[in-house]
């Protein structure tokens, strides 16, 4: 009997090998990571050159920098400490255990949500842990740029030409914490509204309401200013931009 035919495809790329996993779906992993650059790129440089050109030229770098410095220091907050605090092992009802996202192991295996098992009173399991076929890795990235555009991006404009750069260096990676986790935790990572059977899809309540309720309280608190728009159309276009990208990663 004749011997089968060589595989023509690379051992790297056959499925079973330590480098592609049977449960990994190349196609799912694509399109995760794709709609978490396009939802990254509305920070960067989406957000940054609209913040830069809607006020006077005086205040436009410190603006733009804003945007930039929160993007990045939220990229170091989140694996650090951040992402496990968000959809890690329960601390409290609406607080994750905070820990690094960084080890190879952790990155990756498959992707599972939540971490945090509750079970009913009978010793059942309330809710399945899901395990979307792409690696950790991929959910984290795509948490992260979520993150960052959420509570911290969006709530820089609120304060644009009101607050000073030092200022919102402290400020940026104390709020993740203690704002976005909460949420994020609560709702999405196994936390109460999670296992009460809310649910938020779109990011509505973890995205939307955790910056547009900050923004409009640090824009009734902090200092006013004499905020005057640049009559620029890269503006416009840039808002555009976002919110088409926006609209195509969710």
């Amino acid at each position: 009997m004749a011997a089968p035919p060589p595989n023509p495809v690379l051992v790297a790329y056959r499925g079973g090998s330590p480098s592609v996993p049977d449960w990994l779906n190349k196609g799912y992993n694509a399109w995760q990571m794709i709609s978490a650059t396009l939802v990254g790129l509305q920070s960067v440089p989406g957000l940054v050159i609209l913040y830069g050109s809607i006020v006077k030229k005086k205040w436009a770098v410190n603006s733009a920098f804003m945007a930039f410095y929160a993007f990045a220091a939220i990229v170091i907050c989140w694996v650090v400490w951040a992402y496990k605090m968000s959809f890690g092992d329960m601390l409290l009802p609406f607080w994750g255990k905070a820990g690094p996202a960084l080890g190879q192991k952790f990155l990756i295996n498959q992707a599972a949500l939540p971490e945090t098992i509750q079970f009913n009173d009978n010793g059942g399991v309330e809710t399945a842990i899901a395990t979307p076929l792409y690696p950790m890795a991929s959910m984290v990235w795509f948490q992260c740029v979520f993150a960052a555009i959420s509570t911290l991006i969006l709530l820089a404009g609120s304060v644009l030409g009101r607050m000073n750069f030092k200022a919102w260096m402290a400020f940026v990676p104390l709020w993740l914490p203690f704002s976005y986790t909460v949420g994020a935790f609560s709702l999405w990572g196994g936390g109460f509204l999670f296992h009460w059977g809310v649910m938020d899809y779109s990011g509505g309540y973890v995205i939307h309401l955790s910056s547009g309720i900050p923004g409009l309280t640090t824009a009734f608190w902090v200092s006013q200013s004499s905020f005057s728009s640049s009559p620029l159309n890269t503006s416009l276009c840039e808002l555009d931009a976002c919110w088409v990208s926006k609209n195509i990663s969710i």
